[in-house]
């Protein structure tokens, strides 16, 4: 279809705007005040890749999650289909694909095999998007995937958050709740008597102060519902930033900016009380329940000296798309390691398809990675940054490094050409000598300036030598 060849394109320009308000505020990081919350965010940190999932109900049109239903004039909100030339005959049937959301080959079992195989050590799955479709049995809504109304919850799995929760905690993954903080099925956040007329609310919150109010106990409510009904939580990952006080410096969304204030930190206190030490991550919003930041489909140029992970796709589109093409293992392997060498964490993005399946390009780069880390995860995982950082070699590649403990770690990244790199100048470590994981790779180590020959099947991924 058309949709298609423009989703890298309209990705792109979703993501911009984030991206500009993370760098303008860089240095914004509020630290945490809580011992059992930075306890975890120091193990979260240790982890260093985890695995995210979008899938809802949407997945059975292939669009960008629920952007096609948000009216702004925007590439990503782009209609297509049958029912396109009408906005409301659009939405209508767009909240139609509850009645025919039927994954019946979904077995998150699979899915958590393989992220553990692929060294993952945490997962964050999307229990409700902007569209307020749940994927867990809500009760206080009827638009979830476990209500009569949708042939899933006739299945084994009528609560898919529970199975996928269950299943990746047997493999010993961390768990994360994605939630989205707008919604926009629910009536007073979009009021069905009025047009929406952007992603904000569709009324005048002052106006109405009783409407939105009830909006909040209904988001609190149901995060409460994910917080003492779903086992141990280790994340809450919510989105939709715009959905916090509006001030002047907060960034614009969206064509009237709107003071939609949801009282976090009550919200992150109550959930707290059933998940002591919960790392809250409150997207793009400055302040105390941000616990740590969110660069999306990008790599910041340095380290930074907060706890940060960057979320990126392992195809193009967030959500399933036919035919999606997906990065090649060198690719993702590259990222991962420039993402660990400024100290971040890898969130990689799976999206599963109607039937509830990952794409077979998926379970492959899966295997490949896990063999990879098997050999070279002792550079990655509990690492920190440790200059020089990284020492640039033109299109030949990068070397980065990485310090677990009293070990360093010297990661070469190839670049486009795929070469071997010139010699470098290690003498700053003090080192007496040089060990390559790979055995395969040959070491040469004299007046501190070592040169190293890489068989050429496998220059086109990293390589890591520990300095010893």
């Amino acid at each position: 279809m058309d949709m298609n060849k423009s989703l890298v394109s309209i990705l792109f320009a979703l993501f911009l705007p984030f991206l500009g308000s993370a760098q303008h505020h860089e240095q914004q990081y509020f630290p945490t005040t809580d011992p059992l919350v930075q306890q975890k965010l120091d193990t979260w940190q240790d982890y260093k890749f985890g695995l995210l999932m979008h899938w809802g109900a949407y997945s059975q049109w292939g669009v960008v999650e629920s952007w096609s239903i948000c009216p702004e004039d925007e590439d990503w909100c782009t209609r297509r289909g049958p029912y396109s030339n009408s906005y409301f005959d659009y939405i209508k049937a767009y909240h139609n694909l509850q009645t025919t959301f039927n994954p019946t080959q979904f077995d998150p079992k699979l899915w958590a095999k393989a992220a553990k195989n692929a060294g993952m050590k945490y997962m964050v799955f999307t229990t409700k998007h902007h569209d307020g479709f749940c994927m867990f049995d809500s009760k206080l809504t009827s638009y979830t995937a476990a209500n009569p109304a949708c042939p899933n919850s006739q299945s084994a799995h009528p609560d898919l958050t529970k199975s996928i929760f269950e299943a990746f905690r047997a493999e010993g993954l961390w768990i994360g709740a994605y939630f989205s903080k707008p919604d926009w099925h629910h009536p007073d956040y979009w009021d069905p008597k009025f047009p929406p007329y952007d992603r904000n609310p569709n009324y005048d919150l002052q106006k109405k102060p009783a409407k939105w109010e009830s909006f909040v106990q209904f988001t609190h409510g149901q995060i409460m519902e994910l917080m003492q009904n779903y086992g141990p939580i280790d994340i809450l990952w919510l989105d939709g930033g715009w959905v916090q006080p509006y001030t002047e410096t907060s960034p614009k969304w969206g064509y009237k900016p709107v003071d939609q204030d949801i009282r976090m930190n009550e919200l992150a206190a109550k959930a707290r009380v059933k998940q002591p030490g919960l790392i809250v991550v409150d997207r793009a919003v400055e302040g105390p329940n941000q616990n740590y930041l969110t660069p999306e489909q990008s790599i910041p140029n340095a380290p930074l000296s907060y706890p940060w992970e960057t979320c990126m796709t392992m195809a193009n589109s967030w959500s399933y798309v036919p035919g999606d093409q997906y990065k090649s293992t060198a690719t993702l392997l590259k990222n991962l390691c420039l993402i660990v060498s400024r100290g971040g964490n890898f969130l990689l993005n799976i999206a599963p398809d109607p039937q509830g399946r990952f794409d077979s390009t998926a379970y492959q780069r899966l295997e490949e990675i896990g063999a990879w880390m098997k050999i070279n995860g002792e550079a990655i995982y509990s690492s920190k940054p440790i200059a020089p950082y990284e020492v640039q070699q033109g299109d030949a590649g990068t070397w980065v490094f990485t310090q677990v403990e009293k070990s360093v770690y010297a990661i070469w990244i190839p670049g486009k050409e795929n070469e071997n790199p010139s010699p470098i100048d290690i003498s700053l470590f003090k080192i007496k000598g040089v060990k390559p994981l790979n055995p395969n790779n040959q070491t040469k180590l004299k007046n501190g300036v070592l040169s190293v020959e890489i068989p050429k099947n496998t220059l086109n991924t990293p390589q890591v030598f520990r300095l010893q």
